[in-house]
């Protein structure tokens, strides 16, 4: 499969995640409508959202920035390796000061 290059059809599929995210949250919340539930949902999207920013931002740009991951996978399967370095420079003002 090759890569998806063309802007409309990579919006139209941003757009399809977010309708399939907001359809499937509204289903949930109609099927048993908590506050509870509702708060439980807002922390679970939250918390996912973070942990995708995690693996892909934090990591390459902070952890180990000559490492670039190619999916949920691959950053997994980098965790999983104890997050060995693989080179490139420090990014933090910290680290480029010694």
């Amino acid at each position: 499969m090759s890569d998806l290059t063309n802007p409309r059809v990579i919006k139209l599929k941003g757009l399809l995640f977010v309708f399939l995210g907001l359809f499937s949250g509204l289903l949930l919340v109609l099927e048993q409508p908590t506050l509870k539930v509702g708060l439980l949902l807002a922390l679970c999207i939250w918390s996912f959202c973070r942990a995708y920013y995690f693996a892909f931002y934090v990591i390459e740009h902070y952890v180990d920035p000559g490492f670039h991951f190619s999916g949920l996978c691959s950053a997994a399967r980098y965790l999983m390796k104890a997050g060995r370095p693989t080179g490139g420079s420090p990014r933090s003002e910290d680290q480029i000061k010694k």
